[in-house]
């Protein structure tokens, strides 16, 4: 990668082909599911498959200003809006950001879409919104601290963070033995898939998107720097390979603005 490399504009267009790929996290959700969320019977996923626990949500959805950050693809933001919340899904991705407009359109909700990068959240005020959710995606972010501050910055006093991460340790293991279903250890953490050369990086990841494992510290313990208080917190094996037999490779989170 050159000097000049920008891994924000690299991920972007790398997240718009994903989209045309039809991947599992850019396929909306169907009619039947907004109909469910229509009549209180709803969930939405931070890590994996695993439901959220509707208990770390507000009890009453209705009203609930709910930012879906880094979210896009036509899932939570939709399900939220069906269950009363008024939405507004922010991603790096304009074409994830159409799966959510798409679904909007066809199932008439209200919900608002925002081009750009989750470090990044000027275009919205201080105390903003009642909720955050975050689904697994931070992996994609060159940097944390300023996701944290600025989440903490847009919720009002007493609103709600969840959000669902990697666990570091998954990248501990080579990328091509994972695909194998084989454990080689083979990288050292921190880890970014811009460590690799360029030749091991296309074999590993082709023009996929970059990927950072950040470390516990900077999950967990940067959204307590920025002044959130942890309330929960759940692990859960990763939803396709091998290293499911292993250990959790997904850790979600809930905390608080006080």
């Amino acid at each position: 990668m050159g000097e000049n490399f920008d891994p924000v504009a690299h991920n972007r267009v790398a997240w718009d082909a994903l989209v045309d790929a039809d991947i599992e996290w850019s396929r909306p959700v169907g009619p039947e599911i907004i109909d469910r969320a229509r009549e209180g019977d709803w969930s939405v996923v931070l890590i994996g498959h695993e439901p959220t626990p509707r208990n770390w949500f507000p009890t009453e959805m209705a009203g609930v200003r709910a930012l879906c950050l880094a979210s896009g693809g036509g899932q939570q933001g939709p399900v939220l809006a069906a269950a009363g919340a008024n939405v507004t899904v922010f991603d790096i991705s304009p074409k994830q950001l159409a799966r959510d407009d798409q679904v909007a359109s066809r199932e008439v909700l209200e919900l608002r879409t925002v081009l750009g990068d989750m470090r990044d959240l000027s275009a919205f005020d201080d105390d903003a919104f009642d909720l955050i959710i975050n689904p697994v995606s931070t992996v994609f972010c060159p940097s944390l601290a300023p996701v944290w501050a600025e989440a903490f910055r847009v919720l009002r006093p007493g609103g709600l963070l969840l959000t669902g991460f990697m666990n570091p340790d998954v990248y501990l293991f080579d990328e091509e033995s994972l695909d194998q279903q084989s454990l080689v250890v083979r990288h050292r953490l921190p880890f970014s898939s811009l460590d690799l050369s360029e030749v091991d990086r296309m074999r590993a990841y082709g023009d996929g998107p970059i990927e950072y494992s950040h470390s516990l510290t900077e999950q967990i313990g940067g959204q307590l720097v920025a002044g959130f208080m942890l309330t929960d917190l759940v692990e859960a094996p990763h939803h396709a390979d091998i290293t499911a037999q292993y250990l959790p490779a997904y850790i979600a989170t809930r905390a608080i603005k006080p």
